[in-house]
């Protein structure tokens, strides 16, 4: 079953930057090229929100908080699906997933929760704190 293993996380203080990457277990990008992959974030008592996603055609989306500061990109030499996150906000905090879902359609512009293909990783966890 399709499932990505996230990493990168960690604690960084307000206005710092980190790198998330999630990689599939089992598949390569090239096995993934049909899909849209997403990452996404759960904050403490919350649910999970999307955060951006890249489509098949590379082209990407993000949520109004993420845009300007978050960078999502796939890096097919490496396998992974990275996320840069530049000027981290105290509310940026929270577990963040990656996972795949439909080339086609909305689920990639609306960055959707429902409708993951596969199950969920462990995600990595992002802290900010001074």
């Amino acid at each position: 079953q399709l499932q990505f293993v996230e990493s990168g996380g960690g604690l960084v203080q307000p206005g710092g930057s980190l790198t998330l990457s999630c990689a599939a277990s089992e598949f390569t990008l090239d096995d993934l090229d049909e899909y849209s992959i997403s990452w996404f974030r759960q904050a403490p008592g919350k649910a999970t929100e999307g955060v951006a996603c890249i489509g098949t055609d590379r082209t990407q989306y993000y949520k109004e908080f993420a845009e300007g500061r978050f960078t999502i990109s796939r890096d097919k030499a490496k396998n992974t699906v990275n996320l840069q996150m530049n000027s981290l906000k105290p509310e940026d905090p929270g577990v963040y997933y990656c996972a795949a879902g439909p080339g086609v359609g909305m689920w990639c512009p609306s960055i959707r929760v429902s409708g993951i293909i596969g199950s969920w990783g462990q995600g990595t966890q992002v802290t900010v704190s001074s």
